[in-house]
């Protein structure tokens, strides 16, 4: 099989657009197909004479936001530079069942070879993306819905672009990109007051996780920029709102712990800036897409 050359440039620390993140793209999609074809697609190539051309239909099989056209054109490539991958839709677009989302041509071994890396990639991405967009709907307006680092090892880069895709706003990409005191950091350094003044030393922007009310006020009095109001009842989010609103700086609020499809428009409507769920990408189902042979 003929392995197509592709320049890798470096995508550095993220707007998190799928042309500036070619190398951690390539590196995936490399791990990807070493992992699944090991020494050989040994059933192909028994079966499917090595001269053999086909097509074949990429489909939706229920609806939902398509994610990861790119990457799996870059997968079929990978295994042979002379498939043709024509995209039926883009990253971002709504799709019913049944939907041909791409349709590919060329060497049937190549393709059947691809077939389930280049749909491993389509689903998990899509279907973040799907859940992202369900998430977005039931908050309403004015609060944007966060990702988080509960990530697939490896893949947080590409999950983190699927939260873009459905309409979610990326948080921090890792530990080195922002300042969140969660709440063993606090237990490690004594208090909120003495873990964000270390913080202080080097950082303006900080954020604190916050449990209760008590919690809220040290966050206050520490001078963060951002409190997040971590497990908090409705009750409990509405007077830490209030409390915050009061105070004369701009404090950012963000929510984080139990969050659903059923109870993320009351937690929007407290007056909240942010919502951060980790189901996004620990939790989401893939989308279910096929490919069939034509």
């Amino acid at each position: 099989m003929r392995k197509a050359q592709y320049s890798c440039l470096p995508a550095g620390k993220a707007r998190l657009k799928i042309q500036d993140l070619k190398k951690q793209i390539l590196d995936s999609v490399v791990i990807a197909l070493r992992e699944d074809i090991g020494s050989g697609d040994i059933t192909t190539n028994l079966i499917i004479p090595h001269d053999l051309k086909m097509s074949a239909n990429i489909i939706a099989k229920e609806p939902g936001v398509i994610c990861g056209i790119a990457i799996a054109k870059l997968v079929f490539k990978a295994i042979d530079d002379q498939i043709e991958f024509v995209n039926k839709v883009k990253d971002g677009d709504r799709v019913n069942a049944g939907k041909v989302i791409a349709t590919v041509r060329g060497p049937a071994r190549a393709i059947l070879t691809a077939e389930r890396t280049a749909l491993n990639f389509l689903q998990r991405l899509s279907g973040i993306s799907t859940l992202t967009s369900k998430y977005v709907k039931a908050s309403g307006s004015g609060v944007d819905i966060l990702d988080t680092r509960k990530t697939t090892p490896g893949l947080r880069i590409l999950e983190k672009y699927a939260v873009r895709i459905g309409g979610g706003v990326n948080h921090r990409i890792g530990l080195y990109d922002a300042v969140l005191i969660k709440d063993n950091h606090i237990a490690a350094a004594g208090s909120i007051i003495k873990a964000v003044s270390l913080a202080k030393a080097k950082y303006g922007s900080i954020e604190v996780e916050a449990k209760t009310i008590g919690q809220v006020k040290e966050a206050i009095d520490a001078g963060v920029t951002r409190i997040m109001l971590d497990n908090m009842s409705i009750a409990n989010l509405k007077a830490a709102v209030k409390l915050i609103r009061q105070t004369k700086r701009k404090i950012e609020i963000e929510v984080s712990g139990g969050i659903n499809l059923k109870n993320i428009g009351r937690i929007a409507r407290t007056g909240v800036d942010y919502i951060s769920i980790g189901a996004l990408t620990h939790s989401a189902p893939a989308l279910d897409i096929c490919l069939k042979v034509i």
